[in-house]
């Protein structure tokens, strides 16, 4: 008889160790608010907007998926609030409710990479700039609870040498839920804009025959006697 509630007990313990877990999870979402209803999370590799929280499972509204520019896929997915104790959260909107988002862009060595640096600075800053300002006072008021610090928050172009091209990276804020409208928009100003402009072109992979003796730099060349 011992021994058979001990085998009952052992079951018991086995089947009600998940709905405990995320019980105790739903306790730990209420008590520290790791994020509440309406926030942008990514847990387990999935992303979306917290629609739902129940003491067993917390419902997120899927965003990416077979959606690309972290739109929203249309599809629910529960999650138990166990994997709160396992994994890590990643939350997009508390505290602090924008995020850096990088658009590389990438010209040929040939193209005038500093105009078109400038050209695509100019184009960050007004369709984007005015995010920076906004950001301020929200910033300001996360460092109190979180250790957040930027030394900028205006948009700025990074250059760096790629094996293409010169790929020039634009950097800058904006709310989670508007990367890829901002994208969109700032994409759409850099076709027109360098469409107009005669040094400036896109960069992709491709094959090149470099003469060097003719094409190097003159103080670089081999003397011509070694082709003769």
């Amino acid at each position: 008889m011992v021994t058979y509630f001990g085998l009952v007990s052992a079951g018991l313990a086995v089947a009600l160790r998940d709905p405990v877990v995320n019980f105790f999870g739903w306790l730990y979402i209420s008590w520290a608010r790791p994020f509440v209803v309406g926030d942008r999370v990514t847990i387990t590799g999935i992303a979306g907007d917290v629609v739902d929280v129940r003491p067993f499972a917390f419902t997120l509204l899927e965003i990416g998926g077979r959606a690309a520019g972290e739109q929203s896929s249309g599809r629910l997915v529960h999650v138990p609030n166990g994997r709160l104790f396992t994994e890590p959260v990643t939350n997009y909107t508390q505290g602090f409710n924008y995020v850096w988002n990088e658009i590389p862009i990438t010209v040929t060595f040939e193209s005038d990479w500093e105009r078109a640096r400038r050209i695509l600075l100019k184009i960050v800053n007004r369709e984007v700039g005015a995010v920076a300002e906004e950001a301020a006072s929200p910033i300001r008021a996360a460092s109190r609870h979180f250790l957040i610090q930027y030394a900028a928050l205006t948009p700025t172009v990074y250059t760096r040498i790629a094996e293409s091209g010169v790929t020039l990276t634009l950097r800058y804020l904006c709310r989670p839920r508007q990367r890829r409208e901002t994208e969109h928009r700032i994409s759409e100003r850099i076709l027109h804009a360098f469409a107009q402009e005669r040094r400036i072109d896109f960069a992709y992979p491709t094959w090149r025959l470099y003469a060097h003796p003719t094409e190097g730099k003159p103080d670089l060349r081999p003397p011509e006697s070694v082709f003769r």
